[in-house]
């Protein structure tokens, strides 16, 4: 079983649609689970940054090699490392298209053998 740190600082309201941020966060927390098969702990951090707000998953699982970054945000797309684990490869496409409905940004940082983090942002009042 997994430990999940969560972190926050004073937020105030958001204003967005449930399903998606449901979507956005079920999906990067099983994978930084999934993708971390020998770590305890992955943790998601949320900051407030005025109109938006940021949340952060990050693990210490396999990593993502630089070479795959620009593509694992395609659908049916796994990365090499990820033969061994069970996938469609469609969760971070989801995940991308929730995140742009919802008018924010994703970004991933990854180091192979170290972890990952994914960076979401979404602006704090649906547009």
């Amino acid at each position: 079983s997994h430990f999940i740190g969560i972190s926050t600082n004073k937020l105030g309201s958001l204003h967005t649609d449930e399903k998606l941020l449901r979507n956005i966060l079920i999906n990067l927390l099983t994978n930084a689970i999934k993708f971390s098969p020998v770590k305890e702990e992955v943790s998601l951090n949320v900051l407030d940054q005025d109109t938006f707000i940021t949340i952060e998953i990050s693990d210490e699982g396999i990593g993502i090699p630089e070479n795959e970054m620009e593509i694992i945000f395609e659908p049916f797309v796994r990365g090499k490392d990820a033969d061994q684990i069970q996938g469609t490869g469609l969760g971070l496409s989801i995940v991308k298209k929730a995140v742009e409905l919802l008018n924010g940004t994703i970004k991933v940082k990854s180091t192979v053998g170290k972890g990952s983090v994914f960076i979401v942002t979404i602006p704090r009042q649906m547009v």
